[in-house]
């Protein structure tokens, strides 16, 4: 009896332990270890008890500073701690945090890009902070109190506040912020207390009128315009450069300000004057047409034209988010058809059906089942013929312009050599855009405004071996024609000079985006390296598979990726391989296959590593070969390969340029396609079209925006070119 009392008792103690355990669970592993992260960041301060640079408890230990609720944290309050360093890179992981308080501390450097997604309260005022606003504010849709006033945070305030319509208080004081206030603080319908004061802001306050705004102060700034009047009684407005006379009418939308008539004024038309009999005799007349209008307009709209319906639809389409490669582009020129080039190369005019979905685990396994979908079916509306076109012409803008050129002639220009010599100042050094291995480029600019890319091809290259005729090289690469490639426009053939000249791109190269920006250029966004990415395939895909003979291409490189206005790639130095000698030992920057130790090894697979190294640094900004890199990191490929399909490596592998702004399934994604180019053995690597095949699916899953992204990627055009 006594036995089994005591294994009773063991048995409750065992069960209480396990509860005690349960109810007072550690803290969620993913909260802990982005709170080492910004124990470590912020130099390990000895004010911060409790914490630890790596493993603890935070809940269970009650770390200073932290609040939670069961095993996760909800609210970081260090406030007026003296703490310096950072906040670290694992903000994101911190899913339940929804207040947040680092203010009057010593923090610098840029706010962090990543934030606990779900909070409301957001306080990094007083401290030392540069840079811009960060753009995953634009994503704390709960936030309802933000203050980054009292740092030095500068540059123009984005667009990026139309989420948030639940933020009640913001606080940018006391910065260097420059530019207009930004459309999408019209968005802001809950906020009441607005504070930009002390910045450089410039432009109109009207964006605020409708806001129902408590409290604002725009003191010290560069404003412009007059104060609106439904502002004046709540607005601080010293300190601007307010225009002086009688305002305009209210911004369109604006609620006017209703004024009572005197008690003895008569209201009879009769006691109005002839100017106000005129505008109420304007205005009836105005309202008769309309209700006109308006009757014609129902009546035909029944038995509309094709014509009248496009109209509409293209009204329509403004209206609609820019629906970036899910036109006809995307979904008829999946695959190409290589029997439609073999008389131009031309690009095909009749498409194929698309191929079946590529498998989410292996984007290169082929479904064999014959009544496949669409891939990107889900993305193209399905309407009538016309609101498609209207739709094409309108929203899918860019992936028409991504559509290849039709050439109906493969002749290229025969320029002068005395012409050239002018416009790019006699070769002079300061037209300089680059120098390869078979010869520099030029910038020549022409009176009119015309600017084009000469490349003078080094004369020893046709002699010895190298004997090609260059009026059949000329032809050759005349004939290449594809939007993603750079189109040759003339060459001359003058006195020794082999001379061929391009398209002008003022982007430059992508090589120069990745290794060279500068303090004036945004680094390029996740969704526009894509973007860069599957046009450089389909060019690639073109030459490799559109072709007849094939093109092999030997020289793929970032360098050779030109970039116009919108960031669309153009792929350059194509028709030249016959001059490249690619092997191993004398490439020597990353991009050469493991097997070319000779030329004759050289095969389209070569290409597609090629290929897969400039995959390799969009995704990492770094350059293929870097002798500056610890020696276990200067090849890129030997570096990243091991690491691809490993999540936590892969997220550390990422370009810091993006900030943390990227999705990590498309991520991902893009490591898959990348470890399948960069494969060792070039049997294992994909054909070109399969690699288009997966960059389109990636995009299909992503549901891409592009023209929002190219806004925040462009670079600022130089006018002087």
């Amino acid at each position: 009896m006594f036995y089994n009392l005591l294994v009773m008792i063991r048995f409750l103690i065992f069960s209480l332990g396990i509860l005690t355990n349960h109810v007072l669970s550690k803290t969620d592993p993913n909260d802990a270890s982005a709170l080492n992260v910004m124990f470590t960041s912020l130099n390990s301060p000895s004010k911060l008890s409790g914490w630890k640079a790596s493993g603890g408890d935070p809940c269970g230990q009650s770390w200073k500073g932290i609040t939670c609720s069961g095993s996760s944290v909800t609210e970081i309050k260090l406030s007026g701690l003296g703490l310096s360093g950072q906040m670290g890179y694992q903000l994101s992981n911190l899913k339940s945090v929804t207040t947040l308080d680092m203010s009057s501390n010593n923090l610098k450097d840029s706010i962090p890009y990543q934030l606990p997604p779900s909070l409301k309260r957001l306080d990094l005022s007083k401290n030392d902070f540069s840079g811009s606003l960060p753009y995953s504010i634009s994503q704390l849709s709960e936030l309802k109190y933000l203050n980054l006033g009292h740092n030095q945070l500068n540059g123009q305030v984005t667009d990026m506040f139309q989420k948030l319509n639940k933020l009640e208080s913001m606080d940018l004081s006391m910065n260097k912020l420059t530019g207009d206030l930004p459309h999408s603080f019209s968005s802001l319908s809950s906020l009441k207390k607005l504070f930009l004061q002390n910045n450089q802001l410039t432009g109109s306050i009207n964006v605020l009128v409708r806001l129902p705004l408590e409290e604002l102060n725009v003191q010290n700034n560069k404003f412009t315009g007059w104060v609106p009047d439904a502002l004046k009684d709540i607005a601080k407005t010293g300190g601007n450069s307010w225009s002086s006379g009688p305002a305009p009418p209210p911004p369109p939308g604006a609620k006017p300000v209703a004024k009572k008539r005197p008690a003895d004024s008569s209201s009879d038309s009769s006691s109005l004057s002839s100017t106000e009999r005129g505008i109420v005799i304007g205005a009836a007349v105005l309202g008769g047409l309309a209700i006109v209008a308006v009757l014609v307009a129902l009546v035909t709209r029944k038995k509309s034209s094709p014509s009248s319906h496009f109209l509409d639809e293209e009204r329509a389409s403004q209206r609609r988010a820019f629906t970036p490669l899910a036109s006809q582009e995307l979904s008829h020129d999946l695959r190409s058809d290589s029997s439609d080039y073999k008389a131009d190369f031309s690009e095909k005019k009749i498409f194929n059906p698309p191929p079946p979905p590529i498998d989410i685990l292996n984007p290169f396994e082929r479904t064999k089942s014959v009544g496949h979908k669409d891939p990107l079916a889900d993305f193209i509306p399905q309407k009538d013929p016309l609101t498609a076109r209207a739709k094409s012409l309108h929203d899918n803008e860019f992936a028409n312009r991504l559509k290849a050129k039709r050439s109906t002639s493969a002749r290229a220009t025969v320029y002068s050599l005395s012409d050239l010599q002018t416009a790019t100042a006699n070769f002079a050094n300061g037209r300089l855009l680059g120098e390869g291995t078979i010869g520099r480029v030029y910038r020549a600019k022409y009176p009119d405004g015309k600017v084009l890319a000469v490349k003078k091809i080094d004369s020893s290259l046709f002699q010895g071996d190298n004997t090609e005729n260059f009026s059949e090289l000329v032809a050759n690469i005349a004939r290449i024609r594809h939007t993603n490639i750079a189109e040759l426009v003339g060459h001359c053939s003058e006195q020794g000079h082999n001379i061929l000249i391009y398209e002008y791109y003022r982007n430059g190269s992508l090589h120069e985006f990745l290794h060279m920006s500068d303090d004036f250029s945004k680094p390029l966004t996740w969704n526009t390296r894509i973007r860069i990415a599957l046009g450089t395939a389909r060019a690639v895909e073109y030459l490799h598979e559109a072709c007849s003979p094939s093109f092999l291409h030997k020289n793929i490189k970032s360098s050779n990726i030109l970039l116009d206005l919108e960031l669309n790639p153009h792929l350059s130095d194509n028709g030249l391989a016959n001059f490249h000698e690619r092997t191993s030992q004398n490439l020597g920057a990353g991009y050469n296959a493991p097997e070319c130790t000779r030329p004759s090894a050289y095969t389209l697979k070569s290409d597609v590593y090629s290929f897969g190294v400039v995959m390799l640094e969009l995704l990492t900004g770094r350059k293929p070969y870097d002798s500056k890199k610890p020696k276990s990191e200067q090849s890129l490929v030997r570096w990243a390969a091991p690491q691809l399909h490993e999540s936590d490596a892969l997220a550390r592998m990422v370009d810091p340029a993006l900030r943390g702004l990227y999705p990590p399934k498309s991520l991902s994604r893009f490591a898959d396609v990348i470890a399948l180019c960069v494969q060792s053995e070039p049997e294992f690597r994909p054909p070109m079209s399969e690699v288009v095949e997966a960059l389109v699916r990636l995009v299909q899953r992503s549901s891409m925006n592009m023209k929002d992204d190219l806004a925040a990627s462009r670079r600022t055009e130089d006018s002087d070119y």
